[in-house]
């Protein structure tokens, strides 16, 4: 069994390290070789005297497959800021071709590779293609994050028209609670069951501290594995 995906959101800050770690936490347990990958990481942190990407290494936790760092993310970057600005800062050129290539070696060693996209479907990763145009180079079925909040819906139906726009599988999507207070929760939910047109695998709750095994359990992968354009 293969499951390869691209996981993007409705924008940045909506769940998708905590959704694509958590996919990676139950594939792992049901016994697939699982690695996450994260393309383009902006915004380093000092940790234990390294500095590192909190996603990066959260995705490298949740899965069970032991990959260097050039695979899981090609392109590490300083500032927190949209990739093609940071990337600018550094003297560096973001390409396509490096991207493919670590995607491709990961998917020789693992039975299942979550590719972690950068903040929302359109982000500018250099002068001449975004995130959709690397979901599209790559090939791969989309699992859209919804961040849950004022707002979501717009933001979800515009995201799933420009995913299919681009001639991509919209394979799922997963609710992400980040407003725990928001108005009409369980309404907005079925208003994007009913439009999305696309398997609903799950709504992770607000979770405090935000655990990839704790999301896992509120998520439910098997309309996955009965996608043929996500499993071969």
């Amino acid at each position: 069994m293969k499951v390869h995906c691209f996981i993007t959101g409705t924008d940045t800050g909506v769940g998708k390290t905590l959704v694509s770690s958590a996919m990676l936490s139950s594939l792992a347990a049901s016994g697939l070789r699982a690695v996450g990958m994260k393309p383009v990481a902006a915004g380093l942190d000092l940790f234990d005297g390294t500095w590192r990407n909190e996603d990066v290494e959260q995705l490298k936790a949740a899965g069970n497959v032991d990959a260097p760092l050039a695979l899981r993310c090609p392109y590490l970057l300083r500032a927190p800021m949209s990739p093609h600005l940071a990337a600018r800062d550094e003297g560096v050129r973001i390409a396509l071709q490096p991207l493919l290539s670590a995607h491709a070696q990961l998917a020789r060693q693992a039975d299942a590779v979550i590719v972690e996209g950068v903040g929302g479907f359109r982000v500018p990763l250099a002068d001449d293609f975004d995130s959709a145009d690397l979901a599209v180079a790559l090939g791969l079925p989309v699992i859209l994050v919804v961040g849950l909040r004022l707002g979501c819906l717009n933001h979800a139906l515009l995201t799933a028209e420009s995913i299919r726009a681009r001639g991509l599988v919209l394979a799922g999507w997963v609710g992400s609670a980040i407003d725990p207070g928001m108005r009409a929760f369980d309404e907005n939910v079925q208003t994007l069951r009913t439009r999305l047109d696309a398997p609903l695998l799950g709504v992770v709750p607000h979770l405090a501290p935000p655990e990839a095994a704790r999301a896992a359990r509120h998520l439910d992968l098997r309309a996955l594995h009965s996608t043929a354009a996500l499993a071969a």
